[in-house]
């Protein structure tokens, strides 16, 4: 059951020591007095000396960007108060010794707790549960003292604590020992996915299981599924059905969905799905990565004539030119085309693609983003066989893709299987090696083969595992990040 307190005053401490403390990344915070154990108030973001003239003098550098941006956001009329805490423990240190292992564990560098140590007789080190408050609280700016007065009583409950009691008594305890943080490279990779965060639902996802693998969090925010789902679940019903100009502006979001452009915005020979070709246009033309034209034939039921093929070899060689022979020709046709048309196709290595076909290919893109890349597919189109055939290596490529993800998500099982049995940190390929071949995976692995996924999957730009590098393959050592998850 949550506790009401009644908080008079507020502590006035550096923004940006303030923004750590929410964020998690630490849990003490240096007062300029010893404070009670026990004593509870708000936390006043104030503009405190804090040497920023001189780069990483004051912050580390891994989170100087978040400092800046802290003390930028402070005006000199209001102050906004998020957060309140209350002071657990509070220690005076004055042994230099301890002052490095100190900032390992906190945002402050060695030379600014040299500093402060040099200046006062003690470093005053307090460890603050800190809680959010429901919403701002926002009051005028008060002259800095060590606490200030709140303009009205605030009325505040323990039910939103930042972290939770056992995760804090486990940092209070690492930081009571002064024991190094044991994977400093993911706090650089987190600082650096906080620029992205904001307009990269990917690097929201990581950014939020990175602070929960290090203590710094403990929800992930709610995932929502990409938007673009809901159009392209509609492909292949639009694809067979008389509807071909909505069939046509599918096919152009499909392609651009999938990593196509094109510069182009002339109507005839263009990938705006608001500007489709019309008659005596194609329908759609892709510049990069590589150029490809094509014709769109949505049907109910009928059979694809010859005048579809026939159709795009015209148009393509009317607005292309030249270019047109250096295309790869798709036919995006729901229905089945008849002799002379399939003939003329495959003559002309065109490949004819069923709407079913784009719309799996699409929505994988769209639920693994990393998964399909187009110059690999392009090999695939370039290749016999050509005409209705072709259909069939398109999917037959979707399902290697497709295994490739599951033989993913299981190594990534297997890592975090072993840690959880063994109760080890971390595990080297020659240990994973046996695991994963006696769990019936999806395939089997060489050595070398299951340490290059794993590479791949500690990699900062998908964040499934982390890598500690050694000198040689059998001295890396991985741990587990996240799952990958598959929606099969």
């Amino acid at each position: 059951m949550s506790k009401s307190i009644l908080l008079q005053t507020a502590l006035a401490l550096p923004n940006p020591d303030i923004e750590a403390l929410i964020q998690g990344r630490m849990i003490v915070a240096m007062p300029r007095m010893f404070l009670n154990p026990g004593r509870t108030f708000a936390l006043y973001p104030a503009n405190l000396s804090v040497d920023l003239l001189s780069g990483d003098r004051h912050y580390r550098s891994h989170f100087l960007p978040i400092a800046q941006k802290a003390l930028a956001q402070l005006n000199s009329e209001t102050v906004l108060i998020t957060a309140w805490a209350r002071c657990e423990l509070c220690q005076m240190l004055n042994d230099p010794e301890s002052l490095e292992a100190l900032s390992q564990l906190t945002v402050w560098t060695t030379e600014a707790l040299q500093q402060t140590v040099l200046e006062k007789p003690y470093l005053f080190l307090a460890y603050l549960r800190v809680y959010l408050l429901p919403q701002p609280f926002e009051i005028p700016v008060q002259s800095s003292g060590n606490f200030v007065s709140l303009s009205k009583s605030l009325n505040v409950t323990d039910s939103t604590p930042v972290l939770s009691e056992s995760i804090f008594a486990k940092r209070r305890q690492k930081l009571e020992k002064l024991e190094p943080p044991e994977h400093p490279e993911l706090e650089e990779l987190q600082s650096a996915l906080v620029h992205l965060s904001n307009t990269n639902p990917n690097a929201k996802q990581l950014d939020a299981e990175i602070k929960i693998f290090l203590g710094w969090s403990e929800n992930l925010p709610t995932t929502k599924p990409d938007p673009d789902l809901d159009w392209i679940k509609t492909i292949a019903q639009i694809g067979n059905s008389s509807d071909g100009n909505g069939f046509e502006k599918l096919v152009r979001k499909g392609f651009i969905k999938l990593g196509f452009g094109n510069s182009n915005h002339k109507p005839e020979a263009s990938l705006d799905p608001e500007s489709t070709g019309g008659a005596g246009g194609l329908d759609f033309y892709c510049e990069t990565p590589y150029q490809v034209v094509g014709e769109c034939k949505a049907t109910k039921s009928e059979t694809v004539a010859d005048g579809t093929p026939a159709q795009l070899i015209k148009l393509g060689h009317k607005h292309l030119q030249e270019q047109y022979n250096c295309c790869i020709k798709i036919i995006m046709a729901a229905g089945q085309l008849n002799r002379h048309a399939n003939k003329t196709a495959i003559g002309n290595h065109m490949n004819v693609i069923r709407p079913e076909t784009l719309q799996r290919l699409v929505e994988l893109k769209a639920k693994q983003p990393g998964s399909i890349d187009l110059l690999q597919l392009k090999p695939c189109l370039e290749q016999q066989p050509f005409g209705e055939e072709a259909d069939a290596k398109v999917n037959r490529y979707i399902d290697d893709v497709r295994e490739k993800l599951k033989v993913r998500s299981h190594v990534l099982s297997i890592l975090k299987k072993y840690l959880e049995t063994t109760g080890s940190k971390r595990a080297s390929v020659d240990s994973l090696s046996g695991a994963f071949s006696m769990s019936n995976p999806p395939k089997q692995l060489s050595r070398e083969e299951l340490h290059e996924i794993l590479v791949e999957l500690s990699s900062p730009l998908t964040g499934y595992a982390g890598r500690i590098k050694g000198d040689s393959l059998g001295r890396d050592r991985f741990y587990f990040l996240r799952d990958l998850l598959l929606d099969d």
